[in-house]
């Protein structure tokens, strides 16, 4: 009986020195535009807040291909992260797919992912945009 209780003692004090992991929640206001004859291109900056208390300003772009034409500014984006253990997972290149087609006013909304981690968008829109697109969007912390 003595060495399953050391065992015990054993296992119990190697769960107590793991760390545990907390994950938060992120989310992120952007702005971004972007015109586009074939190969659609954006640029943006946006900040992301996170529920642990971290923050970061940062700069974006999106690249993708497709059948569209027009120019689109999309103004109080919001994006959502799935839960992380920090904002340095939020870096990086996402895929993005979209689809939307609209004149004038118009409501764009994009499901993107990088590895484990996915970001949904949504923003108002202004100017004309048609089509559907493929690409990346590339999260990057500002003043690199």
């Amino acid at each position: 009986m003595g060495t399953m209780k050391t065992i015990g003692t054993a296992a119990l004090l190697l769960a107590l020195s793991l760390p545990v992991f907390a994950e938060t929640k992120c989310h992120m206001k952007f702005t971004l535009s972007g015109w586009s004859a074939f190969y659609k291109t954006a640029s943006g900056t946006g900040t992301i807040t996170c529920d642990n208390g971290q923050s970061a300003r940062v700069n974006l772009s999106s690249k993708g291909g497709g059948i569209t034409f027009g120019r689109s500014t999309i103004k109080d984006g919001l994006g959502t992260f799935t839960d992380v253990e920090g904002i340095s997972e939020l870096y990086g290149t996402y895929v993005q797919s979209e689809a939307h087609a609209g004149a004038g006013k118009s409501t764009k909304a994009s499901a993107m992912t990088k590895g484990e981690v996915s970001l949904s968008l949504v923003g108002k829109g202004k100017g004309v945009d048609v089509g559907i697109a493929f690409g990346k969007f590339t999260i990057e912390k500002a003043g690199k």
